[in-house]
């Protein structure tokens, strides 16, 4: 579980986004972002099973995301890093590919290189359209999506505070 912005960095996290996404946290100081990681990342063609599909697909949404914000500089500062550091996101991102998404299913690869799918759902936070609730679920184990690997989570508070729902992206 994480929240992210309309630029994909992570303001929140719990322990298990570090342990499905290793990488994503870097120690130079900026805060974690998905775009990076999936683009510049290489340990996310190892972990993404899906790899090119999902980054097409982040890359869409990105498409998507550019029309509702025109002139934004850290908007504009990230595609700019993304094009200098990913020869996909350079002959890709001409293609004019745009795509809504509020959830789906995941492959990714453990650690132990065990390949498990997960069910994720986005929700726009109460009072901060611009942030983005994403919930992951492994799914049951199977022949195809072994049991996620046990990680560790933080307790959620007892009750929300008022003014703090989500509701579903759609």
């Amino acid at each position: 579980m994480y929240v992210i912005d309309g630029t994909y960095d992570v303001l929140s996290r719990n322990p298990a986004t570090e342990k499905v996404f290793p990488g994503l946290v870097t120690a130079d100081g900026r805060p974690p972002n998905f775009a990076r990681w999936v683009f510049l990342e290489p340990l996310a063609r190892e972990v993404l099973v899906d790899w090119e599909p999902e980054a097409r697909g982040l890359l869409a949404r990105m498409r998507t995301l550019a029309g509702a914000r025109p002139g934004d500089p850290r908007f504009g500062r990230l595609v700019d890093e993304l094009h200098e550091g990913s020869p996909e996101v350079r002959a890709w991102w001409p293609q004019f590919e745009v795509e809504p998404r509020g959830g789906g299913h995941k492959r990714l690869r453990s650690p132990d290189g065990d390949v498990v799918t997960y069910a994720y759902t986005a929700f726009h936070v109460a009072g901060r359209p611009e942030q983005t609730l994403v919930i992951y679920v492994a799914r049951a184990p199977g022949p195809s999506a072994p049991a996620a690997p046990e990680v560790p989570t933080r307790r959620s508070r007892p009750a929300a505070r008022r003014g703090n729902s989500a509701s579903p992206t759609q």
